[in-house]
């Protein structure tokens, strides 16, 4: 039978979409196969289709038809149980949640929304289907705009009536709670009676990035015209300012994420709030909603038009403004699946304020023996993320880098430095809408450190003929300080390369980082997850032609680096050979390296299945692997492929990467003393988000040794 869970808040506007996104990665980390099941739905969905059902299914990219996630509308459910038709109601939920409990290893429900005026209904309802799934329920109570006594009490209540009902509470989470109730849960007796009870009890802070609407948010729900600003759409509206004063008497009560209301013939207030966006003297708003059906005039739509980057989406509306602001109080913040910004808020607030070992527990019980990319992913980011370290990244202005940023600081995967000119990464990162402040930014040249990296550097390299001038030069470039600062222990890592060749990124870490001690050569792996198996490539970037040595100690640290990432090493050496099969220069070496490795791995007390020569097919595939090697311990089932040379790697993992859709993170650099990455130019921003929390595991594992 398929394990499952119930997710039921108690009321509205519980927070219950972000609480989802976690619960859903923790069970991902663990189940490959899931479903997810909304027994009943909203009658008026947020667009055309349910909202909850359409983030998680397109953001986990889960194969399931969307009809196949749902039974009922709450208006049909509640028809069905006042025309005595409750067994016809439940009937169908148990058939649709059996179709899917047959195809799937879990099944996550969610139930419904608390939207239709009567919650004492809907906790019923929830619990009725909660129990005739034999679901436990995880319970999300709201501490929304409530006191500490009100928090416990309606907690309290909300449990005892689920558990009189024969629910079994798997965990409840008291989400959106605000700084009194963490302040007073410390010393207050009621609460910590709460507290007292067998299932774990977690609190979620307010947050109000999570919380509030986004300008995309109110454009749908106003069926609003976008007139400029498009790329901002995603900017957060804290506050709604209708402007009505002269503007001397109105700039002074913008704030921070306010949505400016004023009708459209009031082209003083729109060029004063636009002027405002790009003023430091002001707080930054987030957009401009034009109401009344009045257009703008055409003189002031031309000097808009004029404006180079328009600093905030321009909406317009029909509705008067009265009307317009009494239909914007009833909005509140949605996460939508191409949200990364605010999906990497909610799953970073939920791991940091929730135990997710002890979760993951308590409602998992069976684990898949596939392991998935999005599985793997997450396995990384929370690795990372429980010891955090820092990692430098010398092209501070790019746009990618600035969005992967924001992404890791709201996650909590890693601290940032950013190298460049401090006014200009800023300005950029406001122009994106990006929260970095969380991230050091550095100019190096005018850093305080300057001085002292040049004469490390002049000392290091004299010896090379290296001047001092030559030394400054070299420190005033942000890859070469960004490596001395992870030399000199001011960072634990660096990732670059998103606008830089290979070259340039790992250059500097071989003038002064230099290899371990024991280690030859700096060669690379890739990871690549494929659709249910993690592999390790390597060498597929750095050495072009490797002798036996060096393929020797390629293998060995690529089985060391696919360790430290949780793959267990099962070592194949490729060639066109398996075995004594065939002969020639080629498979000699890599029979010369396989016996190198042996007998390095036995001086260094490393225990692991090696094998080669093998050709790929028989080290990838079992029936293959039986029939070419029968007794072999890699055969079939190897986990790190090494390859011969590097046109042969290199092709090998974009055909793999290609043809079976895998993802390939890396190259990952091995061998060097500290952690320093290489990116390539066309990375995404995905990618540098999985680069900096490889990088990251790996300055763990070195501070471990």
């Amino acid at each position: 039978m398929a394990n499952n869970l119930y997710v039921t808040a108690a009321e509205e506007r519980s927070g219950k979409s972000a609480i989802i996104l976690g619960v859903m990665q923790v069970i991902l980390k663990e189940i490959s196969r899931i479903a997810f099941f909304r027994p009943i739905i909203n009658d008026h969905v947020f667009g055309r289709v349910d909202h909850d059902l359409n983030l998680i299914l397109k953001y986990f990219k889960l194969d399931i038809e969307y009809n196949d996630t749902h039974a009922y509308t709450l208006s049909q459910a509640r028809q069905l149980i006042s025309s005595g038709q409750e067994g016809i109601l439940y009937e169908n939920i148990l058939k649709k949640y059996k179709q899917l409990e047959a195809r799937y290893d879990f099944v996550l429900c969610e139930g419904t929304d608390f939207q239709g005026k009567d919650p004492g209904f809907e906790l019923d309802l929830n619990a009725n289907i909660a129990a005739n799934l034999g679901a436990p329920v995880l319970l999300i109570a709201s501490g929304r705009e409530k006191s500490t006594e009100e928090i416990c009490t309606h907690t309290a209540i909300t449990i005892d009536t689920l558990e009189e009902m024969g629910v079994d509470i798997a965990a409840c989470i008291i989400n959106r709670a605000p700084e009194t109730f963490l302040r007073d849960t410390a010393s207050n007796a009621k609460c910590r009676e709460q507290f007292g009870r067998p299932h774990p009890l977690y609190v979620i802070p307010e947050n109000k990035a999570l919380g509030n609407p986004t300008i995309d948010d109110v454009k749908r729900w106003l069926g609003a015209e976008v007139l400029y600003g498009k790329p901002s759409m995603l900017n957060l509206v804290n506050n709604y300012l209708v402007a009505a004063m002269q503007i001397s008497n109105f700039l002074e009560y913008i704030k921070e994420g306010s949505l400016i209301i004023t009708p459209g013939d009031r082209s003083d207030i729109i060029i004063a709030s636009l002027a405002s966006r790009i003023s430091s003297a002001y707080p930054n708003i987030s957009g401009i909603l034009i109401t009344g059906g009045i257009e703008v005039s055409p003189s002031v739509q031309r000097l808009i038009q004029g404006w180079t980057g328009i600093p905030v989406p321009v909406l317009f509306v029909e509705s008067h403004t009265y009307d317009t602001v009494q239909s914007v109080n009833e909005l509140y913040g949605r996460i939508e699946p191409t949200d990364d910004k605010r999906i990497a808020t909610a799953l970073g607030w939920f791991g940091k304020y929730v135990n997710v070992p002890e979760l993951t527990k308590r409602v998992v019980s069976q684990r898949s023996v596939k392991i998935t990319p999005r599985m793997f992913e997450y396995s990384l980011v929370e690795k990372a993320a429980s010891n955090r370290q820092h990692i430098v990244l010398p092209e501070g202005t790019g746009e990618r880098i600035l969005n992967a940023t924001d992404i890791i600081l709201r996650r909590g995967i890693a601290d940032i430095t950013l190298l460049g000119k401090e006014d200009e990464i800023r300005a950029k990162a406001n122009k994106l809408n990006l929260n970095i402040e969380g991230a050091q930014i550095l100019d190096p040249t005018s850093s305080s450190c300057y001085e002292e990296f040049v004469q490390t550097y002049f000392d290091i390299r004299k010896h090379r003929g290296i001047v001092m001038d030559v030394a400054r030069d070299r420190m005033s470039d942000p890859t070469y300080f960004g490596t001395m600062m992870v030399h000199k222990g001011l960072a634990d890592g660096m990732v670059s390369g998103s606008v830089t060749t290979t070259a340039q990124t790992i250059r500097p870490a071989f003038e002064f980082i230099k290899t371990k001690p024991g280690v030859s050569v700096v060669s690379s792996i890739f990871i690549m997850c494929l659709q249910s198996k993690i592999l390790a490539f390597g060498d597929c970037a750095v050495v072009p032609n490797p002798d036996a040595r060096q393929l020797a100690e390629i293998a060995i640290s690529s089985a060391e680096t696919a360790r430290i990432y949780g793959i267990e090493p099962r070592v194949a050496l490729l060639s066109y050979s398996t075995g004594s099969s065939g002969s020639g220069e080629d498979v000699d070496k890599v029979v010369h390296a396989t016996a190198i490795a042996k007998q390095l791995m036995a001086e260094r007390g490393l225990d692991y299945p090696l094998e080669g020569p093998l050709q790929y097919d028989a080290a990838f595939d079992p029936e293959v692997g039986r029939l070419k090697s029968p007794n072999s311990q890699v055969a079939g089932q190897a986990t790190v492929f090494i390859f011969p040379d590097l046109n042969t790697g290199n092709n090998t993992y974009k055909a793999v990467q290609r043809a079976a859709n895998a993802v390939a993170m890396g190259p990952v650099l091995q061998g060097l003393n500290k952690p320093v990455n290489d990116l390539s130019r066309g990375c995404t921003v995905q990618d540098i988000v999985d680069t900096v929390a490889l990088t990251a595991i790996q300055a763990q594992v070195a501070k471990n040794r």
